[in-house]
């Protein structure tokens, strides 16, 4: 007798850990049930993937997305109608919201609002501090936690742990994989008065390549002595690379598709300050130092960033202006753009993109295309060019650091745990997300 599946998604190339080839996926109560020829199977609903390239469905590990307390820039529900449209299937997302996510009471909060809301996968980091150092270790637990998030350097929100001794006292109550952003708050606090009323480009030199390299060094100083697991954020630098080539025993690695594809003083004189964020776009050099970490492998995984402020926000005169810019709907054609000109694999933007972030996150039963792993798949189209705008973007923002951009790769499908969630620029079936699940947490 023929086998039967919920799903199928027939005729297309696959990309996972076996390498690229023409095979079909059955789905059954939303996870991979066999990979192969399925011409004789047969299912409740089948998807022609004829053309099309199947990879595991993407996961994006840094994302605000500014609920409760921010909704003007950015709500749970439009921040993940973003992803989907851009083929995410789960994000990670940040903790500096109004109120910031530093308890139990508060993280419960936000998995009551993305449930009937996200369309996408979720989990929510935790912020460390000073005052709740010492109950990280149960807060790490809790059901839809990705972890602890520290802020070495202030960027926006209040979230601050600035001093050598209040990062070592989170980190000895942690057990799980800490992510820091990695700034020394002490060399940008002095480095203020460099900045230049109405001009972006001394962002880059408010925030120097210094101020990012000298943080990491005390990071992986005090991981290293306690014995920790850490994450370090956005990595901006040449100089961070190389160093983190040494501590990857300690120490994973993100870069953004912000810093891969943008460059200052370029971006700054023509965008201006939607060209600002932190760790600020860097010039020439450092760029290419982030594509020397990738091609090395060094970088583990790629986050978008995505931290949306209004436009009238980012108008404002420099240094007035916030710093961030949306980039989970834009994150995956961005960088299969750069797979599209050589400048990476396709399967290892397949690595930088779901297997990564299953590894250093332990993430269960997610990040693979394999038999017994949820049925998350981004079907892309290698071959589609597009224009980025302003207009097509999903995020209450409406804007886009890569408008005008001409991009080729484009997501077509985002299936997550078997339902066809977005097709053809369209969600067609809203509000389906449900929180991540992690294997060190699976008892609780």
């Amino acid at each position: 007798m023929a086998e039967t599946y919920d799903l199928i998604v027939r005729g297309g190339e696959v990309v996972n850990h076996a390498g690229r080839g023409a095979a079909d996926i059955g789905v059954r109560e939303g996870r991979i049930a066999c990979i192969g020829d399925l011409a004789q199977a047969s299912a409740a609903e089948v998807f022609d993937a004829t053309g099309l390239t199947v990879l595991p469905g993407v996961i994006d590990t840094q994302v605000h997305f500014r609920e409760p307390g921010l909704e003007w820039k950015e709500d749970l529900e439009t921040g993940s109608r973003a992803a989907v449209l851009g083929g995410v299937t789960a994000t990670f997302e940040m903790p500096n919201t109004q109120p910031t996510t530093t308890d139990a009471a508060a993280m419960a909060d936000k998995l009551a609002r993305a449930q009937g809301r996200m369309h996408c996968d979720h989990a929510f980091y935790v912020g460390g501090t000073h005052e709740n150092a010492a109950d990280l270790g149960e807060l790490e637990r809790l059901p839809g936690c990705c972890g602890v998030k520290v802020f070495m350097g202030a960027s926006t929100g209040t979230l601050l742990v600035a001093d050598d001794a209040g990062v070592a006292e989170v980190l000895r109550h942690v057990t799980r994989r800490a992510t820091f952003h990695s700034e020394d708050e002490y060399r940008l606090v002095e480095r203020r008065s460099l900045a230049r009323e109405g001009d972006w480009t001394s962002h880059p030199e408010v925030r120097d390549a210094e101020s990012a390299i000298r943080s990491t060094r005390r990071l992986c100083g005090l991981a290293r002595e306690l014995g920790k697991r850490i994450h370090v954020l956005h990595v901006t630098t040449a100089e961070e690379i190389a160093f983190l080539a040494d501590q990857k025993d300690v120490a994973s690695v993100e870069v953004t598709p912000q810093h891969l594809t943008l460059e200052g003083p370029e971006a700054y004189i023509r965008l201006k300050g939607l060209a600002q964020m932190n760790p600020p776009i860097r010039e020439a050099r450092h760029k290419a130092g982030l594509w020397s970490g990738i091609a090395q492998g060094v970088v583990d995984v790629l986050g978008s960033d995505h931290a949306p402020h209004t436009l009238e926000e980012k108008a404002r005169c420099y240094p007035a202006s916030p710093s961030g810019m949306p980039g989970v709907q834009t994150m995956l054609a961005v960088m299969l753009t750069h797979v599209a000109a050589g400048r990476l694999s396709l399967e290892r933007l397949v690595d930088l993109t779901s297997a990564g972030a299953q590894r250093l996150f332990g993430i269960a039963g997610k990040g693979r295309l394999a038999v017994g792993y949820d049925a998350d798949l981004t079907v892309v189209d290698l071959r589609a060019s597009r224009t980025l705008s302003h207009t097509d973007m999903a995020s209450r923002c409406g804007w886009t650091p890569f408008d005008g951009m001409e991009v080729t790769g484009w997501p077509t499908a985002t299936i997550v745990r078997g339902e066809i969630v977005m097709r053809d620029d369209e969600v067609v079936a809203p509000h389906r997300g449900r929180p991540v699940r992690f294997q060190e947490t699976l008892s609780v």
